[in-house]
């Protein structure tokens, strides 16, 4: 934000908030769209930011713990059309589990195949939400090391990956997260702040939430998707051309 409000000339308030009205325009836009969407492979996972202050540095006294320190994205995608149909903002809790499997099994048209990683709170949270209306797994992931004990940055190496079947008939060789992890790369990638080891992060949630906001329906409806070579949009039958920006900030 602050390059762009250079290369305008224009002060870098003004810029966030036009980015601020683009995001809620954005989420507005993606909550009406994400709709009756038919789907057989759906994959959910989190990853990791900020906001104003590391978790290891956040002061109860001079902090909201709630809306500062750190942060995760829940996200959902279809394996097969690459569409991202829900997400939810916030600390990793059971909570946090639950509204986004509410809110995915609102938008879905269709009984799915569930892969989540192993976070216990998304057993309790799919049995509640999609009760045996879904074919769920977790994809469980064993590590060299003690993760929760874990100070340095890298984590330990992955010996093995132990699938799990929770409820309903999961086809073993559909159960992965292989998809939703190649997202969170592509997420780093292209939003400054979620870019490990850098300066860049976000100061207020609410920032946070409309640059994803907007990421995800720039994803959704503007980015061609270098393997099914169009938008996941078009290919869950969403839309049918490639949206431009300004179609994205006008619809």
């Amino acid at each position: 934000m602050r390059s762009t409000a250079r290369l305008v000339g224009v002060e870098h308030k003004t810029v966030l908030r036009v980015m601020l009205r683009a995001g809620e325009r954005c989420q507005r836009l993606l909550d009406e769209k994400m709709r009756n969407i038919s789907a057989r492979f759906m994959q959910v996972d989190e990853i990791h930011s900020y906001v104003q202050v590391r978790q290891k540095n956040l002061d109860p006294m001079r902090h909201d713990e709630r809306t500062q320190g750190e942060q995760y994205v829940f996200i959902a995608m279809d394996a097969e059309t690459k569409l991202i149909p829900s997400f939810i903002v916030g600390k990793r809790n059971a909570q946090n589990a639950y509204f986004l499997m509410h809110d995915l099994e609102s938008r879905l048209a269709t009984r799915v195949q569930l892969t989540t990683d192993g976070f216990k709170p998304y057993v309790n949270a799919v049995d509640d939400t999609f009760g045996a209306n879904v074919d769920y797994a977790m994809l469980v992931k064993v590590y060299s090391g003690d993760e929760s004990n874990r100070e340095r940055y890298s984590p330990s190496d992955i010996v093995e990956a132990v699938s799990l079947p929770v409820t309903g008939n999961p086809k073993i060789e559909r159960i992965s997260t292989s998809h939703i992890e190649r997202q969170n790369l592509t997420l780093r990638m292209q939003l400054r702040r979620f870019t490990r080891l850098t300066n860049a992060f976000s100061k207020k949630l609410e920032n946070m939430k409309a640059a994803l906001a907007l990421h995800f329906a720039w994803y959704n409806f503007c980015r061609v998707h270098s393997t099914i070579r169009v938008t996941p949009a078009m290919a869950a039958g969403i839309a049918d051309s490639i949206w431009s920006l300004s179609d994205l900030l006008t619809a």
